[in-house]
């Protein structure tokens, strides 16, 4: 099973502003958030059993911050394996942005053709491409064993949408919270969940 789990609340997430390759870090609720999912994990191990197979995480300081959390508590001492191609969508010059500070004509184009690019930044055709290859890649290990994957809201619905053999149009169809988990199996291909945030009831 490939499960994906988005950061933990960041200083920006926590304010509403678009984070993308700004790297700010959690917020004390955002490790607590980290925290409960990685013994949300380890609890669904019977007993006795190995932790994931791999723990894969994007480079940015939220992702990785979350990925050593859960890894002590749901991983052991495994190495963590930094991929780049599951950093967050580049926004360019619309990083740090509110919403609202977006010009509405450029917010309905991104919305409406995934082949636009914020100035300065990425498409969501490029972010579905590097997913893409990376799910691929993983898709028989995570065939053998669980594999964790700690990354962004952009590359879990690119993952996602990999998963249901969908584009990358689906991304504005869906809504993902902070550090909620999504599964996919990988052989056969499908998705098992998408968003779950039970485990984190406690984190108040």
């Amino acid at each position: 099973m490939l499960i994906l789990l988005r950061h933990g609340q960041s200083i920006s997430n926590a304010v509403g502003l678009l984070v993308g390759r700004s790297d700010p870090p959690l917020t004390d609720l955002g490790v607590r958030q980290a925290e409960l999912a990685g013994d949300f994990l380890a609890g669904e191990r019977p007993p006795g059993t190995a932790g994931p197979l791999a723990i894969f995480c994007s480079p940015l300081d939220r992702a990785r911050s979350t990925a050593e959390i859960v890894a002590a508590r749901a991983g052991g001492s495994r190495h963590i394996r930094v991929d780049d191609r599951l950093i967050e969508l580049d926004y360019g010059k619309l990083d740090g942005f509110r919403v609202s500070q977006v010009d509405p004509t450029d917010w309905a184009a991104w919305r409406a053709d995934p082949s636009w690019r914020p100035p300065g930044g990425e498409t969501l055709v490029e972010l579905h491409a590097r997913v893409t290859e990376w799910t691929d890649e993983v898709a028989s290990l995570a065939g053998e064993g669980d594999v964790i994957a700690v990354s962004h809201v952009s590359p879990i619905k690119a993952a996602a949408a990999w998963a249901i053999g969908a584009g990358p149009e689906l991304s504005w169809r869906l809504s993902l919270g902070v550090a909620a988990i999504t599964r996919i199996s990988t052989s056969p291909r499908s998705l098992h969940s998408f968003g779950e945030t039970g485990h984190l009831a406690r984190a108040r």
